[in-house]
C-alpha cells in the first residue's frame, strides 16, 4: 500500500508539473510581444551612463524589476480572486502613464523645465549635473517603466492561467516572472556592452584569417554599437506608444474594434503587403498612444497652471 501511495503521489506530482509545463509555455508566447517591448524601453533607460557604471545600472533595475514583480504577483492574484473588475481599469492607468511618459519626452524641449530637469537621452550624463544623481534618476525612471510592462507581463500571465488551482498559478506567474527578467535585462547588459564586445575582438585578434576576421568584426561592430545606442531612444518611445496605445485600445471596446477595423481594411488594400498589414494594428495603437499621450499631458500641464495660480496669492 505504502509502495502504490507513493507511486501516486509522484504520479500526481508530475501531472501538475506537465499542466505548468504547457501554461508557462502559453503564457510566453503570449508575453513574448510585450517582452520586445521591455526590452527596447529598458535597454533605452539605462544608456547615458559612464561605461563602468552600465552594468552595475542594468543590475539595479533588474533588481528593481524583481521587486516590481514580487509586489504585483500577490496583488494580481488579490484583485483577480476578489475584485476582478479593476483588473481592466489598473492596467489601463499604466497604459495612459507610458503614453504621458513617451509623449512628455517629444515635447520636453518645447515645454518649460528647470535646468535640473533637462535630460539628453544618449548624450551621456550633462556637465550641470551631479553624476551619482543622474544614475540614481536612470534607475528610478527605468524602475517605474518596468513596473508597468511588469503590471502587463503578470496579467496576461494571469489570464492564461486563470482556471488553473491557485498552486499553480503561483508557480506559473513566478516562472514567467523570473524568466522574462532574466532575459530581458541579461540582454539588456549585453546591449549595452556592445561596443566592449568589439574592442575586445580587436585587442585579441591575432594573425591568419581567424585574426582578420575578428578585426573585421570588432570593427563593424564598433562602427554599429553608436548609431544602436542613439536608435534605442527612438525605438523605447515608439514602444511606450505601442505597449501604452496598446493597452488602452483593449481596454476600450470602441477603440479596440475601430482598430480592428481600420487594419482590415489596410490589409485588404491589394497595394498592401503581408508585413505591411501585419504591423497595421500595432501602428494604429501606437498613433491612439500619442493621441492618449497629448491629452494626458495637457490635462496635467493645466493641474499644474490651476495649483500654481491657487498658491499664488498665499505667497
Amino acid at each position: 500500500m505504502a509502495g502504490s501511495s507513493f507511486f501516486a503521489l509522484i504520479d500526481d506530482i508530475a501531472s501538475v508539473l506537465d499542466d505548468v509545463s504547457v501554461m508557462t509555455k502559453v503564457a510566453a508566447k503570449k508575453t513574448a510581444g510585450v517582452l520586445g517591448d521591455d526590452l527596447a524601453l529598458n535597454a533605452q533607460q539605462v544608456t547615458g551612463v559612464k561605461a563602468d557604471r552600465e552594468l552595475p545600472v542594468v543590475w539595479a533595475v533588474a533588481r528593481g524589476s524583481l521587486k516590481n514583480k514580487a509586489i504585483l504577483m500577490p496583488a494580481a492574484l488579490a484583485i483577480s480572486a476578489f475584485i476582478p473588475w479593476a483588473v481592466t481599469p489598473l492596467l489601463m492607468l499604466g497604459g495612459a502613464f507610458l503614453c504621458f511618459e513617451g509623449f512628455e519626452k517629444l515635447a520636453h524641449k518645447y515645454l518649460p523645465h528647470e535646468a535640473g530637469e533637462q535630460r539628453r537621452e544618449g548624450a551621456g550624463i550633462p556637465a550641470d549635473i551631479d553624476p551619482v544623481a543622474y544614475e540614481q534618476d536612470k534607475i528610478k525612471g527605468a524602475v517605474r517603466t518596468d513596473f508597468i510592462l511588469s503590471a502587463e507581463i503578470i496579467a496576461i500571465t494571469l489570464g492564461t492561467v486563470a482556471g488553473a488551482p491557485l498552486q499553480q498559478q503561483v508557480t506559473v506567474l513566478a516562472g514567467i516572472a523570473l524568466l522574462m527578467t532574466v532575459g530581458v535585462y541579461g540582454i539588456v547588459a549585453a546591449i549595452v556592452k556592445l561596443d566592449d564586445g568589439g574592442l575586445y575582438l580587436l585587442r585579441t585578434a591575432g594573425a591568419g584569417t581567424i585574426g582578420r576576421i575578428k578585426q573585421k568584426l570588432g570593427r563593424a561592430i564598433l562602427a554599429a554599437a553608436p548609431a544602436m545606442m542613439r536608435s534605442l531612444s527612438v525605438i523605447g518611445t515608439v514602444a511606450m506608444f505601442m505597449v501604452g496605445g496598446g493597452i488602452l485600445t483593449h481596454g476600450l471596446p470602441f477603440a479596440h474594434h475601430g482598430i480592428a477595423a481600420a487594419a482590415a481594411s489596410i490589409a485588404g488594400v491589394p497595394a498592401v503587403g503581408s508585413v505591411l498589414a501585419a504591423l497595421a494594428p500595432a501602428v494604429l495603437d501606437a498613433v491612439f498612444g500619442v493621441v492618449a499621450g497629448g491629452v494626458v499631458l495637457l490635462a496635467v500641464e493645466a493641474v499644474k497652471r490651476v495649483l500654481a495660480l491657487v498658491k499664488r496669492p498665499a505667497q
